[in-house]
């Protein structure tokens, strides 16, 4: 069986041409990277450097951020490289393609539905909760949830869907303009807390600036609860969890390194980008760096605002609760809504993502070919009307939010493996122009993979034990559809019967 079987760049590449199968290119680097701001600046932005501080790092959480967005940043070059090269749809599902073979490229395809699909549907969930409590907090009885006998149903998910799936079937720029609207609204709303917050900073707070190293039981919020619950590096090691000091700066770059996911999606729209050999790299580097910009300076007010120790005693430590000991109640209203906002953007581009990466894998035979085709508009709409529905139904009906480790995992095997294929493109096909390249290949995408691989370590028992779940399922699909489908399994089996007549 010829499992490892590869694409070249140059098939790849021309089977974007393919009639009924082509998406229209009308995105520019600003598009990309407001996408990439989009995604990655969410509800996460004012709570999970708070989180960090309390349970991981103090103050020093500032370093975590910096050492989680070096990482990011590294793995981000990577995809940058592989889009300039390959400017087709299916980021890391395409990349792994044309260098390691087709069995790892499905793999990797479907690790990033699994990404996108419970990403979308834990979004939309949250966008609900968080527009509920924002309602609330705004003096007005409203509630999205609908109760048909037992069952509730909450329909601010399928409102918010439905939404961007008719925008995303009408044209990925009328969707980008959209999202980019709401993004620039977003970041004012960020900016403007940052400014506020800035007011409140003590230096006192900053010290220490790396605490003690101390057990993780001895903070309440920092207590691994059981087996499952515990990561696997130290469920495998036997090693006794511990919280601040240096390890917990890395600790702490493990959880917010998670703020900074969803740039690959940015890459998996490299079809629909105008001059994709430049736009690409420059969109996701100019999205990444914003992001990491205002990640770092909410970490700043955060820790500034009040000591790590008094957010380690909240219930859910998140820079609201820095506003609300200072006495700024006011705050939580602007923040609220910050976050409906805030999340609004992320759906679209997941819901963009998710697509596109189905697309790529139905257009090469390993999911049906007829989910490739696209409208009158150049977008897949069949899929995209699919792939709301299921999200949709998934987020307005199960609760969901214990599958959210679920998206690291499958980013991070995804970053993985694009980090190990740049050498193995270098080494394969040296000649293909390049308008970005990674600085120090071979080393620096393979510290990318190990560290990827170690925050993947750092994931609870029970997301692997789900992760490997998945992962037989997905075998299950391969092998009784996807190999004897795919289209460069056709186009090979048609050379050696080619090859074997011309030989009689």
């Amino acid at each position: 069986m010829q499992l490892f079987r590869t694409k070249s760049v140059e098939q790849t590449v021309a089977e974007t041409g393919e009639e009924h199968r082509k998406l229209k290119r009308t995105l520019n680097a600003w598009d990309l990277a407001v996408m990439g701001v989009a995604v990655a600046v969410g509800a996460g932005i004012f709570s999970v450097g708070a989180q960090a501080a309390a349970y991981h790092a103090g103050p020093a959480v500032i370093l975590s951020f910096i050492l989680a967005a070096v990482v990011c940043g590294a793995a981000v070059m990577c995809y940058a490289e592989f889009s300039s090269m390959i400017p087709v749809a299916g980021s890391a599902y395409t990349f792994t393609y044309t260098t390691i073979g087709e069995i790892v490229a499905w793999v990797i395809g479907w690790d990033l539905i699994l990404e996108m699909l419970m990403a979308g549907s834990v979004i939309s969930k949250y966008w609900g909760v968080y527009l509920n409590d924002f309602m609330q907090l705004m003096g007005l009885n409203f509630n999205t949830n609908v109760y048909v006998g037992w069952f509730r149903l909450d329909i601010a998910p399928i409102i918010i869907v439905t939404f961007f799936t008719i925008l995303l079937v009408l044209g990925t720029k009328l969707s980008a303009r959209v999202d980019g609207a709401l993004t620039i609204l977003k970041i004012g709303i960020v900016v403007f807390v940052i400014v506020v917050g800035f007011f409140y900073v003590k230096a006192s707070n900053y010290s220490p600036f790396i605490p003690s190293s101390l057990p993780a039981g001895a903070v309440k919020g920092a207590t691994v609860t059981g087996t499952m619950t515990e990561p696997l590096w130290q469920w495998v090691t036997g090693m006794a969890p511990s919280i601040y000091g240096v390890p917990g700066i890395i600790s702490g770059a493990a959880l917010v390194f998670f703020a900074f996911i969803g740039f690959d999606v940015v890459a998996t729209t490299s079809e629909e980008a105008k001059d994709p050999h430049r736009t690409v790299p420059r969109g996701i580097i100019l999205g990444l760096s914003i992001v990491t910009v205002l990640y770092i300076l909410v970490a700043i007010v955060t820790t500034g605002m009040v000591s790590y120790k008094d957010l380690a005693k909240a219930d859910e430590p998140s820079l609201a609760t820095g506003f609300e000991l200072v006495g700024a109640t006011w705050a939580a209203k602007i923040i609220s809504f910050g976050i409906v906002i805030g999340l609004t953007t992320v759906v679209m581009v997941l819901l963009l993502g998710l697509t596109r990466v189905v697309f790529a894998m139905s257009r090469d035979g390993l999911l049906p070919r007829g989910l490739s085709k696209t409208g009158r508009h150049g977008t897949p709409a069949s899929i995209q009307i699919i792939g709301g529905v299921v999200v949709a139904v998934i987020a307005s009906c199960f609760d969901i939010g214990i599958l959210s480790d679920m998206v690291n995992i499958g980013t991070l095997s995804a970053f993985t493996l694009v980090a190990i294929s740049v050498p193995i493109m270098r080494r394969k096909r040296p000649d293909v122009p390049r308008s970005f390249s990674v600085p120090g290949s071979p080393w620096i995408p393979i510290l990318v993979a190990i560290a990827c691989f170690w925050l993947m370590l750092n994931l609870s028992v029970l997301t692997w034990i789900r992760f490997v779940v998945w992962l037989i399922i997905g075998f299950v699909i391969y092998f009784g559809y996807s190999y004897g489908h795919s289209r460069l399994g056709s186009a090979s089996l048609e050379d050696d019967a080619r090859a074997g007549t011309l030989s009689k």
